[in-house]
């Protein structure tokens, strides 16, 4: 007994994934609501079915991960705002993800609704679920939002990331006109239930999330968040919004990166970078001269978006990780929380992981930590899985 229990301390301490759980997530239905993809390969050429040098994500390590469907994110960056270029550059990251995805068809595909993702699933293939972090239009216009639907999106964040639209509130403008929702937020709400669109709250103001709850007819999103108790920054969610998300059948997928969930790493990190990582009041008059050419070449610098090299020391583990996903369950049930890592977005992972090919070590902290099998695949890919056959399978396509 001594020895099998210093063997599986030696493996814990490897970071190492046991059988059992190598095979519990093979198994498993593996849903990431959050993955940044495309942003990278418009600026540096690269396909995503190459193995990439750099970064967290590419096709083959999402495939190493287990990865059986993922919200492919389409990120537009504040850079593009000032001078009115988010719709320009949605398109474009659209435009760029279907062609990546038809060049790789042979191990991934769109998918448009639930029906879909089992139907690639079954032919052992990826499931790609397009969806856009950031601004559509910062007016808000719903004839772009129905042209997004028509290309695919399927998924769309409502605040304009850390920047002021004019109908949502985000979580960290530098200014806000309005507080939550205008009307036509709401009208915008409305829209995307009729189409059939899960809307994305992560970034929003506690006011915006409130209101999108009492609006929106079908369940909500917010895919990459944290706790407020575990970090108290406007990016997280109080235990009273996540209660009333869990009552209207929402989701809260959960961030990879330290910053979030970790007071003494996102310290660290902010008092090393003189601001927090959503701090964006620096952009502005500069951008808002510069073609869309001279943005790109800005914004390249910045990508692949890897999080910042901390010292151990500073860093959870992955067990302390799903510590805080526990936390959440307590508060809404088992039934409401998915893994939302934002790879490639810039997290600091934990202790030991490094990219999207590490997921099964979240797989094994979950053993470790006494989970059973149901609740370890309700949390894989089991509950957004539901929240998205829900809100697609009401569209007005689908009547």
């Amino acid at each position: 007994m001594r020895a099998l229990l210093l063997l599986a301390a030696s493996v814990a301490a490897l970071g190492q994934v046991t059988p059992r759980a190598a095979k519990l997530h093979k198994d498993a239905f593996v849903f990431d609501g959050h993955v940044h993809v495309i942003s990278r390969q418009l600026y540096d050429g690269t396909d995503i079915g190459q193995r990439l040098s750099g970064g967290q994500v590419d096709l083959p390590r999402m495939i190493e991960g287990g990865l059986d469907a993922a919200m492919f994110t389409l990120f537009v960056p504040e850079q593009y705002y000032p001078g009115r270029h988010e719709t320009r550059q949605a398109l474009r990251l659209i435009d760029l993800a279907l062609r990546q995805i038809e060049a790789n068809s042979s191990r991934v595909e769109v998918a448009l609704n639930a029906r879909d993702i089992e139907r690639i699933h079954r032919a052992g293939k990826l499931a790609a679920v397009l969806d856009l972090e950031g601004g559509f239009d910062l007016d808000g216009d719903l004839a772009i939002l129905r042209a997004l639907y028509r290309s695919g999106l399927r998924m769309a964040q409502l605040p304009a990331h850390n920047w002021a639209n004019s109908f949502a509130e985000s979580c960290c403008a530098a200014q806000s006109r309005f507080t939550g929702l205008t009307a036509h937020g709401r009208g915008v709400v409305r829209e995307m239930n009729r189409l059939g669109m899960v809307i994305q709250v992560s970034h929003a103001s506690d006011a915006t999330i409130e209101q999108v709850l009492e609006v929106s007819t079908q369940p909500v999103l917010a895919s990459h968040h944290g706790l407020r108790s575990r970090n108290g920054i406007p990016r997280n969610m109080s235990a009273e919004l996540l209660r009333k998300l869990a009552a209207k059948g929402g989701v809260i997928g959960f961030h990879i990166g330290n910053e979030f969930h970790n007071r003494r790493m996102f310290a660290w990190r902010s008092a090393h970078a003189g601001k927090p990582f959503w701090d964006t009041s620096a952009i502005g008059r500069k951008e808002s001269e510069l073609t869309i050419d001279e943005i790109d070449r800005l914004v390249a610098k910045t990508f692949p978006m890897i999080g910042v090299p901390a010292p151990d020391e500073l860093l959870f583990n992955p067990e302390d990780w799903i510590g805080v996903v526990e936390e959440a369950i307590a508060i809404a049930g088992e039934d409401h929380v998915a893994l939302g890592s934002d790879f490639d977005g810039g997290p600091t992972p934990p202790r030991g992981m490094k990219d999207i090919a590490d997921l099964p070590r979240l797989t094994e902290a979950m053993l470790r930590r006494g989970w059973s099998e149901r609740r370890i695949r309700k949390f894989l890919g089991g509950n957004l899985l539901r929240l998205f056959a829900e809100v697609t399978g009401k569209s007005a396509a689908a009547r």
